[in-house]
């Protein structure tokens, strides 16, 4: 490998896997380091075989990072550059009802990160943060400077290693960029990789699931906020726009760039309705749905101002709503297939 190499920790799970063929359609080479607790080997081999057409190099390390031996053995053996770092737990209501397992595998997972970067002298790290971390919006859209005052666990984990980041700089001179992302969405335009969670809770996938699976109905909470047609807004971001951010959060960090911390939103949002109508419109099926009261603690609206990060990084998302269910719908159609293929057997 070349010392162009960086370090992915979850580059198995859903946007590190992007993030990964971001980098080498970029000319680094990867090692990622995954537990697979959560992430999927077959992803692995996809960017496997992807890297072997691009002419970068991509391998792959079974680890867990609560085990400081296994961490510090692939950065001592790899020599990375930087590191980009999405290993987490990251399901709001588990981080709830068990904290203490969001806390050791979040905040100490990334403490051992931390402390073997530090001893082998790597001392940059694109962190992937979330929106979470602000809490109740106090207005919209957000930006950097909205206060942090996460409502839930998994938020809390991410804003503790935050200011963790920001000690460690001080400290030690670790730099870092820490990405506040909003809703994630879509896939590969490839359908190579994708989101794949078990259980899966993010709207888009769960919508096109209600397409595949006979019987299972897509569930809409809550129909009275005050919004365009009374759905919550979020603001959806395209995974692959969102990959490319970190390449460019890297390429800061890698020419001098202090620590920063950047939102990667689009700074318009799109209803729970207007999502659904979006989703029965490229798939071009009606999909069965059920009108349930709200969730308790879902804001009406969530939308990022990022103009930071533009004049900053350089980062435009270019990616509408429309491409994010269409590439969304071809990787789920590829899980279905699979699935089918599975039971088969």
């Amino acid at each position: 490998m070349s010392n162009n190499v960086v370090l992915v920790t979850g580059g198995a799970g859903y946007v590190g896997s992007h993030a990964v063929i971001s980098l080498i359609s970029n000319g680094f080479d990867v090692v990622i380091f995954d537990s697979l607790e959560l992430g999927h080997i077959e992803i692995v081999n996809s960017l496997k075989s992807i890297s072997g057409l691009s002419g970068k190099v991509v391998d792959f390390v079974r680890g867990d990072l609560l085990n400081l031996s296994e961490i510090e053995s692939v950065i001592k053996t790899y020599k990375p550059c930087a590191v980009m770092h999405f290993a987490a737990y990251s399901q709001v209501a588990e981080s709830m009802a068990n904290p203490q397992k969001y806390y050791i595998n979040n905040v100490g997972g990334t403490l051992n990160l931390l402390k073997a970067m530090m001893n082998n002298n790597v001392m940059k790290i694109v962190f992937s943060s979330t929106a979470a971390t602000y809490g109740e919006p106090v207005y919209v859209p957000i930006d950097e400077k909205h206060p942090q005052q996460p409502i839930n666990t998994y938020g809390k984990t991410k804003l503790m290693i935050e200011n963790i980041m920001d000690d460690y700089d001080s400290a030690y001179g670790l730099k870092s960029v820490r990405l506040r992302y909003f809703n994630v969405a879509g896939a590969d335009s490839n359908a190579r990789v994708g989101e794949w969670h078990e259980p899966e809770t993010h709207l888009i996938p769960n919508v096109l699931k209600s397409v595949f699976e006979k019987g299972n109905t897509f569930k809409m909470f809550g129909t009275d906020y005050e919004t365009k047609d009374g759905t919550c807004v979020r603001d959806y971001i395209n995974v692959e726009d969102l990959a490319q951010a970190h390449v460019l959060a890297l390429n800061y960090l890698l020419n001098g760039g202090e620590t920063n911390y950047f939102n990667l939103g689009t700074t318009s949002g799109s209803s729970v309705k207007e999502v659904f109508s979006t989703c029965e419109k490229i798939t071009g099926q009606d999909i069965p749905v059920q009108v349930l009261g709200r969730r308790a603690g879902d804001p009406a609206v969530l939308i990022a101002d990022n103009s930071k990060a533009g004049e900053v990084l350089g980062w435009k998302p270019v990616k509408s709503l429309d491409d994010s269910v269409n590439s969304a719908y071809n990787w789920e159609k590829i899980l279905q297939s699979n699935k089918v293929a599975l039971s088969e057997r």
